[in-house]
């Protein structure tokens, strides 16, 4: 088949396709037990893998969340909001997380901490925009224990008031650990709920044509706990999304006891076609974070991250582990590559994969030279929800 000409047949055996082609040649392979499925020459796309996202974490809780996709106002955002307060039963909060920013509502602007607090007044409500803040309502804030005595995490900022009591406006100043710590200070679903929760979110993925995911980890996603629901649901079949996913280590300065004690007891791709172990990442080091609030200066990373990541990638490699590493700046990028094309005149990469994460301002030099140690970069659509900003 060429470009201009599109294939009208497929062949498909064990779960692989064997042909793609025209109906004449394609059917010359049918035999007594062949299953023939006429689509009524409806078109036929194959399904699409996410080479970066959080499917687990994100499973676990998406029936806890509110999306604001698409929404085209903050007229009928707030509208949703007040409706989900009504549904939302004690003591669990009312939380918006991803997919949306205020340039898609007609008032281009976000609520403000005084409508939240009309709309809810006693039910906890957590909205995070981007990477940049987090809204939370008074019964939020009552909620995680946040007092004027309350210190804000290095590179972040609990807004006080005229009092000196916490307004409800959290900042990544640039660190967005502040969002994601608060965030998760919320009730959990229950482990059946976290089952159901999880199949709802694949389904979703389903209904975008996304049939497989490589999980880059994620922070507050401990490892063999956390993955206990989608091992279940890959024990019982019901996995509806191929899963590859990436171990990321929870510990700051002891990241290279998380790796080292996983490389022993972890087997490099265990699992099966539906569910497999991936590497290591996307989260190497701590030290390495280059946080991806492009509304603040870009941060330089401190003078001891290369040695620390040189510990964890000697270690990766020499086990022959692929890894991934966040990374959304091309000044760091150029740091973390003089730690891999150091490894690698020592230990040679000779084909072990990896990627780097996000890399929006990456430059040309730098695609070459992932490219010649054999990596590859996963890019995210960040810049459509943040581009409007700078």
């Amino acid at each position: 088949m060429t470009a201009t000409t599109p294939a009208t047949a497929v062949a498909i055996k064990d779960g692989r396709f064997i042909a793609v082609g025209d109906d004449f040649s394609v059917m010359q392979m049918t035999g007594e037990n062949t299953e023939i499925i006429d689509l009524k020459r409806k078109c036929v796309i194959p399904g699409i893998n996410d080479s970066h996202t959080h499917l687990i974490r994100g499973g676990l809780n998406y029936n806890l969340e509110l999306r604001w996709d698409g929404v085209p106002s903050l007229a009928d955002a707030m509208r949703m909001l007040k409706q989900q307060v009504y549904r939302t039963p004690s003591p669990q909060w009312v939380r918006v997380i991803g997919g949306w920013s205020l340039h898609q509502f007609a008032e281009r602007r976000m609520p403000t901490l005084a409508e939240l607090n009309e709309v809810a007044p006693d039910t906890p409500v957590f909205i995070m925009h981007l990477y940049d803040r987090a809204l939370l309502n008074r019964a939020a804030l009552k909620a995680v224990g946040y007092t004027k005595d309350t210190p804000a995490p290095p590179g972040s900022v609990i807004e006080k008031d005229a009092n000196g009591e916490p307004s409800g406006l959290l900042l990544a100043a640039p660190n967005a650990l502040i969002l994601y710590s608060t965030l998760a200070k919320g009730p959990k679903l229950s482990y059946e709920h976290q089952l159901n929760s999880t199949r709802h979110y694949m389904r979703e993925l389903n209904r975008f044509g996304i049939t497989s995911v490589i999980d880059a980890g994620g922070g507050f996603q401990n490892y063999p706990d956390d993955y206990k629901i989608i091992a279940e649901l890959h024990e019982k079949k019901e996995l509806t999304v191929r899963i590859a996913y990436n171990l990321f280590t929870q510990r700051p300065k002891q990241e290279y006891e998380d790796f080292d004690n996983w490389v022993k007891s972890v087997k490099l791709h265990q699992g099966d076609d539906m569910y497999r172990h991936n590497g290591a990442g996307e989260m190497l080091i701590f030290s390495a974070a280059d946080f991806e609030d492009f509304l603040q200066p870009r941060p330089d990373l401190g003078p001891d991250m290369e040695v620390e990541l040189e510990k964890v990638v000697r270690l990766l490699v020499t086990n022959r582990w692929p890894f991934r590493l966040h990374a959304t700046y091309n000044e760091s990028i150029t740091r973390f590559l003089d730690v891999f094309e150091k490894v690698n005149r020592d230990i040679p990469f000779d084909g072990l994969h990896f990627i780097i994460d996000h890399a929006e301002t990456i430059d040309q030099r730098n695609i070459e030279r992932v490219r010649k140690l054999g990596g590859g970069i996963a890019i995210q659509s960040r810049m459509a929800f943040q581009g409007e900003f700078l």
